[in-house]
């Protein structure tokens, strides 16, 4: 993956005192707003001819009330450049920066609010590292591939194995078979295997069927906590932020039946400390868990039983 160079802000840059350019001192066009609403065309596509009026008054309202100037635009746009330059399909910086402004949690919370019925399991954000087409594994086996005492977190792994198993349902609680349960989680060196060439490809990722009663079951680890990765502009601007990096120890899902809406989600480990400080603000209460020992299996010490229920296409 190629490494993009996030833009540069001297230390010397600090907040512009603006009280002298508000009001009767501003020469700027301030018609220049609606003239851009105006300049939409009458074959518009709908939905940006119903959404873009906002847009364009809030990026100006907020341009003026900052002062916005052209060296802060033109930073602005190589940040957003330098996410695209770095992004492609195994990480995608663009998102990781909207990740850690909150905004992918809030718009997948506005599309569970138009969308779900309230009954189905609350939804998460799919984050930047989703790989397609994880292996299809049956039920019962291991996403954690060549485990061996060479591989430098095979002690944290050992004590960390864990086998998760379910249902999948529908809103009514019917089980839903034939149900795809795609689960993707870091390494306990806080990395996806797409980001450690120590690790095999598509390591601790997976697909399973479910059953004709809807279960699911897998082997994996109980997640870890770790940093968001900071060679990027996504992890520059977080650091000029003065903001710390952590995720809470999470596994990633993306739930799909026959019929029934797709869900995307995380679980997050209740042992974690970062649980009420996550930095991409995904953590929902109904999606902390609690992992019980478990006993008499050498695959795994812990287990965890967790449903997911799934809303009908209506």
């Amino acid at each position: 993956m190629g490494q993009a160079q996030p833009p540069r802000m001297k230390s010397s840059d600090s907040a512009v005192d603006v009280s002298s350019l508000h009001g009767s001192d501003r020469h700027d066009d301030l018609t220049l707003t609606d003239k851009v609403i105006a300049a939409t065309g009458p074959n518009a596509n709908p939905r940006l001819a119903q959404i873009m009026p906002s847009l364009v008054r809030h990026l100006h309202d907020f341009a003026r009330e900052v002062n916005l100037t052209v060296d802060e635009w033109t930073t602005g746009i190589e940040l957003i450049n330098a996410c695209g330059r770095m992004s492609d399909d195994r990480r995608n910086e663009t998102q990781l920066l909207c990740d850690i402004l909150g905004l992918e949690t809030l718009v997948d919370e506005i599309t569970a609010n138009l969308l779900s019925s309230g009954a189905a399991t609350p939804s998460a954000i799919l984050g930047p590292f989703y790989r397609e087409d994880a292996p299809l594994l049956p039920n019962d086996s291991s996403i954690v591939q060549d485990l061996n005492p060479a591989v430098s977190w095979y002690k944290q792994a050992v004590e960390n194995s864990a086998y998760i198993s379910g249902r999948v349902l529908s809103s009514d609680s019917t089980p839903i078979c034939n149900a795809i349960v795609d689960v993707w989680h870091t390494a306990p060196n806080g990395l996806y295997e797409q980001q450690d060439p120590e690790q095999p490809d598509m390591n601790l990722r997976g697909r399973f069927a479910t059953d004709e009663d809807g279960r699911y079951a897998f082997y994996c680890l109980r997640p870890a906590p770790y940093p968001i990765p900071d060679d990027g502009p996504a992890g520059q601007f977080l650091k000029m932020l003065d903001r710390h990096p952590y995720r809470p120890g999470h596994i990633h899902f993306i739930v799909s039946g026959p019929a029934h809406r797709p869900l995307t989600t995380q679980i997050f480990d209740d042992r974690d400390e970062y649980i009420a400080k996550d930095s991409v603000f995904a953590v929902k209460d109904d999606l902390i868990v609690t992992f019980q020992p478990r006993e008499g299996d050498p695959k795994g010490r812990w287990a965890l039983e967790y449903d997911f229920v799934l809303d009908p296409v209506a």
